[in-house]
């Protein structure tokens, strides 16, 4: 079968690999109906994070359960299913408390599990699910194509927006910025509307990003960075900051201007991938009692709460997808989000 392989910085090849195969009793192999490029997945294309071998690459993935191991119960061949971007068995202690990203059992895409196999990477034809009744979720049939993109957006995207929201506290009548136009970013802003903000600055330099905010709930756009795009925050919000403040990107930059862009008292909901060296000041966020929470999404747990006002079109993050193509065409899939061409493009196997 075909899947994508990263062999080295901005070297991605479509290559044939084994057919997965059931390696333990809580195992299912799903067939992808469709996947997707991460920005986080441009760390290790950038060179960013160092690619010391070839392996399979992607996270994010939809797909028909084929086949199941002995020990799986609540999957079932021909279910469509919800892959979010990682491992777990949503019933250890740290499942139960919210946090399945720190799944006792857990592991991630495209690294080894704790069964003693290997996580396949989601682009590809076909993967191997490690405690699958945990991991997946199923979604009611008949599943419309059209719906793909939206349900895909529950993997990863949309729920990392979702928990940037909710980090920061967002509710009724709340003033949020977020900072970041990417689709992480595109998808707060319909978390943050969803959760009842009635003014929600995008900061966004990006034309169509800019008019895709602005459908999603955007009430001002702020194209200004560092202290200007600080003062545009200001300016838009009576001189005092915005209540709540959703980062979206993962830089130092991008940290810094998310915590000045706060009220005294205001919050921070950060679920950028720290890659880009962002650090806290604990002298500023104490002088102004400017809170700061968030992390790792763990969007398996938002699945079931999201998965009906995606599948009745109450919001559409599905639009971040403004490029689709063929699997083996994964390399220029790459190269149209490193180079801003696309902001989010899917995959059809």
């Amino acid at each position: 079968m075909l899947a994508t392989v990263i062999h080295a910085a901005r070297d991605i090849r479509v290559e044939e690999v084994p057919d997965p195969a059931l390696s333990a009793g809580s195992d299912a192999i799903v067939r992808v109906v469709a996947a997707c490029v991460c920005g986080s997945d441009l760390w290790p294309y950038r060179g960013v994070t160092p690619t010391n071998e070839p392996h399979r690459i992607g996270h994010e993935f939809v797909g028909v359960v084929e086949a199941v191991g002995p020990d799986v119960r609540r999957v079932r061949e021909g279910d469509f299913v919800i892959a979010p971007f990682y491992v777990c068995d949503n019933t250890c202690v740290n499942c139960a408390n919210g946090v399945s990203t720190s799944c006792l059992n857990g592991s991630w895409w495209g690294s080894d599990d704790r069964l003693g196999g290997f996580a396949d990477g989601g682009q590809g034809e076909r993967v191997r699910v490690p405690l699958a009744d945990g991991t997946l979720a199923v979604v009611p049939g008949p599943v419309a194509d059209d719906e793909i993109p939206g349900l895909l957006t529950l993997s990863d995207v949309m729920g990392t927006g979702h928990h940037a929201a909710v980090s920061a506290g967002v509710g009724p009548g709340d003033t949020v910025a977020v900072v970041g136009d990417g689709a992480v970013g595109l998808c707060a802003i319909i978390a943050a509307k969803r959760l009842g903000a009635t003014t929600i600055i995008a900061m966004s330099r990006h034309p169509q990003r800019q008019a895709l905010a602005r459908e999603f709930g955007a009430t001002h756009i702020v194209e200004e960075r560092g202290d200007e795009g600080v003062a545009r925050v200001q300016e838009l919000t009576g001189g005092i900051g915005a209540d709540r403040v959703l980062e979206c990107v993962g830089t130092r930059e991008s940290m810094d201007q998310a915590i000045r862009s706060a009220r005294p008292g205001g919050m921070v909901g950060y679920v950028g991938v720290p890659n880009g060296g962002p650090e806290l000041p604990v002298r500023p966020l104490f002088n102004r009692n400017v809170g700061v929470n968030g992390g790792v999404a763990p969007v398996r747990g938002y699945i079931e709460e999201l998965l009906p006002d995606v599948r009745s079109g109450a919001i559409r993050p599905g639009l971040v997808f403004d490029l689709e193509l063929p699997l083996a065409e994964a390399a220029e899939a790459y190269a149209a989000m490193d180079e801003r061409r696309a902001t989010k493009v899917l995959l059809r196997p």
